[in-house]
């Protein structure tokens, strides 16, 4: 008797939440974000991402309230003595302050002679994305952000003691969404996609 061929299962819904996905604004999200058991699923799922070498090439830090607050701080005052302009830099510190919840995903590379920092770099990004996913997946809403924080060397080194070539692949913006997140344009397959035969 020989075993049924395996039959990978189908995940209609899960086709369809990738279809239709859809961040939403920082600025719609609002309390509560999620904590506990439902936080720690999410950040569970997070780090299910390709991870070649299985080097685990990030680090997560979820920032409470104080913690935002000294994220904004250091914003405005970085921001500002290096002449940002002004409206940027508040508007990049608000969102630290406003939203419910704030977590940094880091990306860490490690020494490798066979994995290149980018395929390492993209994992932390996966990271992000999957977060993202697996927050909406349980009723909440959430944002992708970077900005120049997440590169800036002295940024990187008061607020999480890391130096290039580690960097913040992004911070995700947690929260219950306030509204429908609007949709926006997506590009048309046929200006982005080829097909070689």
């Amino acid at each position: 008797m020989t075993d049924a061929p395996y039959q990978p299962p189908q995940w209609p819904q899960v086709a369809e939440f990738l279809r239709l996905r859809r961040s939403t604004p920082a600025q719609l999200l609002r309390a509560p974000a999620p904590e506990g058991a439902v936080l720690d699923d999410i950040l569970r799922s997070a780090i299910r991402v390709p991870d070649h070498g299985k080097l685990a090439p990030w680090r997560i830090v979820v920032h409470g309230r104080e913690s935002r607050a000294d994220l904004a701080a250091l914003t405005r005052a970085l921001g500002h003595a290096a002449g940002r302009v002004a409206e940027k830099v508040e508007k990049s510190a608000t969102a630290f302050e406003t939203s419910p919840m704030v977590v940094s995903v880091l990306s860490t590379p490690q020494h490798s002679d066979t994995i290149p920092l980018l395929e390492q770099q993209l994992s932390a990004g996966a990271v992000c994305l999957e977060m993202m996913h697996a927050a909406m997946a349980q009723g909440f809403g959430a944002n992708w952000l970077s900005g120049w924080m997440a590169f800036d060397p002295e940024f990187l080194t008061r607020a999480y003691g890391i130096s290039t070539p580690q960097c913040v692949a992004g911070f995700i913006h947690l929260g219950t969404p306030s509204a429908k997140a609007p949709e926006r344009p997506r590009p048309e397959l046929t200006d982005i996609v080829t097909y070689r035969h």
